[in-house]
């Protein structure tokens, strides 16, 4: 019993830990996933959960300053911000103030000279011919490859602008649907032109296509993409688009290497997932070293990472919580990041709290565990917490979550005045501060319009006026009172259907859910309708039927959300854009809301940079979409983030994916805490070994006695 009791307490490492004993004193950042990200490849990624992969790998010319608030882009393997100019419709260069005349807009942007590319087999030539190795595979030397690290020779080249080129071409390769290519489209100059060669292309090579043959853009020119020299490119854009600066820190215009798309267009290959999708080739401080989306996803650092400082400008708040500590230190500071598949919440829950995770969101499930209120109404870490040193982090998204009003229905929708004041008596009596405290644990911000904290033109102490008035404590929702009031004059006084003599019904579409939450939620929004004698009929429907629905217009009332892609006003103004309405045109304008004094508005605002005139017009926007209330505005969600006392200081940032390269782990402190926390409780053991050595004893002595009677018996015969 000793030796098994000292066995088990002398091991290196706990006994419940879910990593190899190897990995312990490792600088690895622990987290996790719990579907296989979709696509890696830029010209098609655009979710959360691809883009927290492929932005620590590639790298677009632009990025967002780690600390600075609010978002200010700077360079990332540009050299200098992009120099950018303005002509008219006859080549005459033209003033930016003097918008009327401006036709098209040039960017040209310098990169950054002496930047490789991760090792990778694209690159591999042989040594006598400087042939590529792997860009001609035969199907049999194909079938030795599972994995990109199978491929034995691995190079590199230098980046040049030739790359970035090649990328805003892929954006236009139907093969490839580009979920950004529509709106490229719009703007950089001859880009549908290009997809219609490329696809003439295709459609040439087609069913005699083979493993060596693939369309090479380089072949092909794109009139608003230029290589101007090794290090210099020009794109070219219709009209006066500030907000292309934005897309130049996203993956979409990262650089791809015409190497790497005709090594992965090999048929062989793509039959083992290897593929853009699975196995990314970028410059940036990290490479994908595994992806095993029943296990995990591996991060290691890339060996020709060219170098990064952490930045040195921040403010002062910024200086009070350490996060300047790090400044001008080479990035990254971790090694390694490992992905673990997590399926459920729980479970990942519990590891966190082991120290086998090194952050955490925190779901409803373990909300109580987490956070409390605290005595002046403020959410605080809960004492269980706190003793372990975690930190609680708390920052408002630019996100906007709503119910939406389809503006072409018959009897929620139009502008007239009786229309207008059904959907505001609706939105007063949607209690959406009720909702939060319910539904998102006090996690969110009511809003008052679509812009959420952050982007310019929200201003803090600014309400909606038609749902809130003005109290002796600032602001309040207006009375049910006052929204039967405006419900009588919409033509349903007590909520009684003029043409049926009944109560009026009204439909919610939603996406199917199931369990008591989505029971309770439906309960709690039926009950918002009925305080004004209005019956609500939940309609669930599959997320492909309700997606047609608010295709063709059939939903009458729904429940959608918008995450910011660039912090810019125009990326939120322009769901309530007449001509961006989701019926007519397909676009974003899920409400179908179509007022012209609006779209003047937006036409305006939309390609001007942020100054008071541009936010005068914004506050004009927010009033007419606030009196015509297309939605029922409602919340800005709140994200909370727990880390454990090893990790360094970081600050969220909303708008960019890279920021891995920030995070820092103090390795020894974190093993000392998951030993401490895991010491395994022995005693039990003890107790069932001597319970066990009790019941066999007396067996063990019984047989013994029985055995040597028996001898004796035997012994006394043979006598």
């Amino acid at each position: 019993m000793f030796i098994l009791t000292t066995s088990l307490g002398c091991g290196e490492g706990s006994l419940n830990s879910p990593y190899p004993n190897a990995e312990r004193e490792d600088n690895t950042l622990y987290t996790s996933f719990s579907e296989r990200p979709k696509h890696l490849d830029p010209a098609r990624s655009y979710s959360s959960d691809e883009w927290i992969i492929t932005n620590q790998i590639y790298e677009p010319p632009l990025q967002y300053h780690y600390l600075k608030r609010p978002y200010e882009l700077m360079p990332l393997v540009a050299s200098a911000m992009p120099e950018i100019s303005f002509y008219d419709k006859n080549d005459q260069p033209v003033s930016e103030d003097d918008l009327s005349k401006i036709a098209y807009s040039k960017y040209r942007i310098s990169i950054l000279p002496n930047v490789l590319y991760q090792p990778h087999p694209a690159f591999a030539k042989d040594n006598k011919n400087q042939n590529y190795l792997y860009h001609a595979l035969t199907e049999d030397e194909a079938e030795e490859y599972d994995t990109i690290q199978d491929f034995e020779v691995q190079s590199t080249r230098e980046l040049k602008a030739e790359d970035f080129v090649y990328q805003i071409k892929r954006l236009a390769d139907p093969t490839l649907n580009s979920p950004i290519f529509g709106l490229m489209s719009e703007y950089i100059v001859g880009m549908n032109t290009f997809r219609d060669v490329v696809d003439q292309k295709y459609k040439a090579l087609g069913a005699s296509k083979n493993n060596e043959e693939f369309v090479d853009f380089r072949d092909i020119e794109l009139d608003g993409a230029k290589v101007l020299n090794d290090y210099q490119y020009e794109i070219t854009v219709k009209g006066h688009y500030p907000q292309l600066l934005y897309w130049l820190a996203m993956p979409f215009f990262a650089p791809m290497p015409w190497e790497a798309v005709k090594f992965y267009s090999q048929d062989y290959l793509a039959e083992h997932n290897i593929s853009l999708d699975w196995y990314p080739i970028g410059t940036g401080p990290y490479l994908l070293a595994e992806n095993n989306p029943n296990l995990q996803i591996s991060l290691v650092q890339n060996p020709n990472f060219h170098g990064e400082k952490y930045p040195a400008e921040g403010s002062e708040e910024d200086k009070a919580q350490g996060l300047l500590a790090r400044q001008g230190k080479p990035l990254p500071f971790i090694r390694k990041v490992n992905f673990v598949l997590e399926k459920e919440s729980i479970p990942y829950w519990n590891k966190f709290l082991q120290g086998y995770y090194d952050q955490s969101g925190i779901s409803s499930d373990s909300f109580d565990q987490a956070v409390q209120l605290n005595p002046v109404g403020n959410f605080s870490l809960t004492d269980e917490l706190a003793v372990k040193g975690v930190k609680l982090q708390t920052s408002v998204l630019p996100t906007t979550f709503y119910w939406g009003f389809n503006m072409l229905d018959d009897v929620v929708g139009g502008l007239g005045e009786k229309q207008k004041k059904l959907r505001q008596a609706i939105s007063i009596a949607f209690d959406m501060e009720e909702f939060i405290n319910i539904f998102q644990n006090g996690r969110g911000q009511v809003a008052h319009g679509m812009l959420p904290p952050g982007i310019f033109g929200f201003v803090e102490d600014s309400f909606n006026k038609v749902v809130f008035e003005d109290s002796p404590t600032g602001y309040q929702r207006k009375s049910i009172e006052q929204a039967k009031k405006l419900l009588a004059e919409a033509g349903y006084p007590d909520g009684i259907d003029p043409k049926t003599k009944k109560t009026l019904v009204l439909y919610l579409d939603a996406v199917v859910g199931g369990g008591p939450d989505t029971n309770a939620l439906y309960a709690w929004i039926r009950k918002q309708f009925k305080k004004i004698n209005i019956d609500l009929v939940v309609r669930d429907t599959q997320y492909n039927r309700f997606q047609d629905k608010m295709r063709n217009g059939s939903a009458q009332i729904f429940s959608w959300g918008w995450n910011a892609d660039y912090p810019d006003p125009e990326n939120f103004l322009f769901l309530l854009y007449g001509p961006n309405g989701k019926v007519k045109f397909d676009g974003e304008n899920a409400s179908n809301y179509d007022n012209p004094k609006f779209n003047i508005l937006f036409e305006k605002i939309k390609s001007m940079r942020n100054s008071p005139e541009r936010l005068a017009l914004i506050e004009e926007m927010l009033a007419i979409a606030q009196e015509d209330a297309p939605w029922i505005w409602g919340y800005h969600p709140k994200l909370y983030t727990l880390s454990h006392q090893w990790m360094a200081p970081f600050k969220s940032n909303a708008m960019s994916r890279n920021t891995l390269k920030y995070a820092a782990i103090d390795v020894k402190t974190r093993s000392m805490l998951r030993e401490a926390w895991n010491h395994p409780i022995l005693w039990p053991i003890s107790i069932i070994l001597a319970v066990l050595l009790l019941l066999i004893i007396p067996a063990m002595l019984q047989y013994w006695r029985k055995t040597h009677q028996k001898m004796r018996l035997d012994n006394g015969l043979k006598k």
